[in-house]
């Protein structure tokens, strides 16, 4: 069975406070992880949110260094962000933060052991086809190239997405919704809402922003029902609602998701 939420706990004051460590002005990576704690309602401080954006920046570079303080000496090193700084434990890897925090907030199916592998095994092929392979529409040579250096390459690389492996991973995922391990309901896993739906949810609506026409198209054909269904069973979670009406949320711009019209010409 799961463990008590720290939503619960943090009102005896016992749990440390969670800070999450990301860019500041773009949803990016770090935007699963403010699903996680907005869903769950815990308290946490959102370094692009509570920071200038220079100082922001700083932190985060101190991270990546090993030269931030909180990082400690039983922590590996950080390659890039987000990171979960939790009393004295440093956290970085989007997956592995949403990992750690799923069991303590509450966002696994109770009893169910295998529960936490088979929930990591969906949101990383969710991280691969809709944040990795997406990301890569833009920088198809190289991400320290800017995008208008490998323009002719990411239209050929955003035109191969959408029409191949675009649909392949929205069809994968309506897979999972219709095996018998997603039980009865909208959800992933178990018949239970997870963490895992908060990915999916954060993954559809990015996508949806980036390539707007062809999600469009792709809703219409009726092959993904399952998948939108859960899409917008998510988006109208209360918590979840608020917080995407609410000024905490950033907007898209230069980050993962990312829109360019000529990539649906």
């Amino acid at each position: 069975m799961a463990p008590e939420p720290d939503s619960k706990r943090s009102k005896t004051g016992d749990s440390p406070a969670y800070e999450l460590v990301y860019w500041p002005g773009l949803p990016g990576r770090g935007e699963f992880v403010r699903l996680l704690f907005e869903e769950a309602q815990v308290a946490y401080t959102d370094t692009a949110q509570d920071r200038s954006p220079d100082k922001t920046v700083e932190l985060v570079m101190s991270h990546m260094t090993g030269d931030a303080d909180a990082a400690g000496k039983t922590n590996p090193p950080m390659f890039a962000p987000p990171a979960l700084v939790h009393g004295d434990k440093v956290v970085s890897q989007t997956p592995n933060i949403m990992q750690y925090l799923a069991p303590r907030l509450g966002l696994l199916p109770k009893d169910d052991e295998d529960a936490a592998w088979k929930l990591n095994q969906v949101v990383l092929t969710l991280l691969d086809g809709f944040v990795a392979e997406l990301h890569d529409t833009h920088h198809p040579i190289a991400v320290g190239l800017a995008y208008e250096e490998q323009k002719p390459e990411a239209k050929k690389r955003a035109a191969n997405f959408v029409d191949e492996r675009l649909p392949k991973f929205l069809g994968w995922a309506q897979r999972v919704l219709d095996s018998s391990s997603s039980g009865a309901g909208p959800w992933l896993q178990c018949g239970q809402f997870t963490y895992a739906d908060l990915v999916l949810f954060q993954c559809v609506h990015g996508t949806s922003f980036a390539f707007p026409k062809r999600m469009a198209e792709l809703r219409r054909s009726g092959k993904y029902d399952k998948v939108f269904a859960l899409y917008e069973a998510v988006g109208q979670r209360p918590n979840v609602k608020a917080y995407m009406e609410s000024d905490r949320r950033q907007e898209y711009g230069n980050g993962i998701w990312r829109y360019y019209a000529e990539f649906e010409e």
